[in-house]
This record gives structure tokens, sequence and C-alpha cells, in this order.
């Protein structure tokens, strides 16, 4: 087995969602720079042409599209766009979340609400209409949920948060049952803390000291740190993989159940 090839994913369409920050800037790099044709979903336009350019200059192809996860309607239009650019999108990473924090009972109900819907019911909204079109072109492939270690154990203040992932677990493995027969593998990645723009001042706090000291492998996790499961799940070196959810959190999660 060569590596290179049983991980080249040329030929393929990924569309990844929230690509404008964080993890799915690093996602939809990974996904282009192993060959795929990539189609870059987040609402901000401006974050979005940044990525793509950086990908086109590599020598990647990507295509960028604004677009609301929440937007069932601008969600088909994403789909239609990325079809006519490239073809069936075979594999979809359904990145695009919002975190809160706050104690449960002070939750208001609006919060939840908003929570929920990106985290939650977009991951399969957006999942069920990729296995549509995978199905209706005969093409089979792969669909990357981002859960998250708050979805196999809780902490105070994220109690939507955590909800919504540990839902997102477990719309993996229901769909994974329900798709395999037709060629489409499911499966779900739940990093741990991972430092990205978003919360590297925080983590550098006393509080993230704290965090970190719960961590057995001694540091925070690095975006290129889930390269490895996402190249996996989405390529054929996973193509028995399916149902799955990959943790990726320096242990942490391992020592809090001992």
């Amino acid at each position: 087995m060569i590596a290179a090839q049983v991980f080249d994913l040329h030929g393929k369409v990924a569309l990844v969602t929230g690509a404008s920050s964080g993890l799915g800037v690093r996602f939809a790099e990974v996904l282009a720079e192993n060959g795929a044709a990539v189609v870059l979903v987040a609402r901000r336009a401006d974050r979005l042409a940044a990525v793509q350019v950086k990908i086109e200059r590599a020598g990647g192809q990507a295509i960028a599209v604004e677009t609301d996860v929440g937007d069932r309607a601008a969600m088909r239009s994403a789909f239609d766009v990325a079809e006519k650019a490239f073809g069936t999108v075979t594999v979809l990473v359904n990145n695009a979340g919002v975190a809160h924090a706050g104690r449960a009972v002070e939750l208001p109900e609006e919060e939840w609400r908003r929570v929920l819907a990106t985290d939650l019911d977009a991951v399969f909204y957006w999942a069920q209409e990729a296995a549509r079109r995978m199905l209706a072109a005969g093409s089979g492939g792969a669909i990357v949920n981002i859960a998250s270690v708050l979805g196999l154990g809780v902490a105070k203040g994220v109690v939507a948060y955590a909800t919504a992932k540990a839902g997102v677990i477990q719309l993996t493995r229901a769909l994974a049952l329900e798709l395999a027969f037709k060629g489409i593998r499911v499966n779900a990645i739940a990093p741990g803390w991972i430092a990205t723009e978003m919360n590297r001042d925080y983590l550098k706090s006393e509080q993230g000291a704290a965090i970190m000291r719960e961590i057995p492998i001694g540091r925070f996790g690095e975006a290129r740190d889930l390269d490895g499961p996402l190249l996996l799940l989405v390529s054929d070196a996973g193509r028995f993989v399916t149902g799955a959810t990959i943790v990726a959190d320096g242990g942490q999660s391992v020592a809090l159940r001992e």
C-alpha cells in the first residue's frame, strides 16, 4: 500500500461548511492539497474569498459560496452551485457551529434554539441534502460531522452545546446505518481543545492553564492534529469505516472517565 495513493482525493468534490475561519479553513486546505475540488461555505464572503485565493495559489481548486447554514433554500442553492462547478458533492464536512456559555437555569430559549439550530439541525439538513444527491447520482460518498468531546462528557456552562454535539454523534450513527448499503459512509470527529483564532487568548489565560493540566498529552491541540482523522474518513483509507466517532483530544476524555 502506498499511503499517497490510498489518501488521494483527486476526482472528489468536497463541501466544507464554516469554511471561513478556524478548523473549517484547515479542513478545506487539506482536502484541496490532497486533490479534492473544494466548495467553501460560510456567511463571511470576504473571508471565504481569501481562503479560495490561498487554495488556488497553492494549485488547488475551490469556489466560495456565501451561505447561512440555517437557510435551507440557500443550502440547496449551494449544492446546485457546487454541482455546476465541479459535479456531485461526494464529500461533506459538516463543520459550521456556534458556542455559548452560561448556567442552564439562566439560558434563554432563543439562545438554546440558536445553538441547537446551527449545531444539530443544520448538520442533519446538510447531511440529508448531500445524501439525497449522492443517491441520485449513484456516486456514493463520505459525510464527516464535526462533533466534540463535550458530546461524550459534559462540563458546566455549555448545556446547549453539549446536548447538540451528543446529538451529532447519535445522528452520525443513525445516518451511517441507513446509508451504508448505498456506499455512503457517515462518521464524526470529536475534537478536544483545539487552539484557533477564536479561543487562543482564552487558552492563554489562567482558566486555559487549568484546562491544559487536565490533558494527558500536556498541550492543546493544533488544527493540523485533525488532518489524519479527516483524511482517513473521506478517503479510501477509511472505506470500511462508518458510524464511527474518532476522538482527538490528547487523552482528556479518557482521563475524565477514570
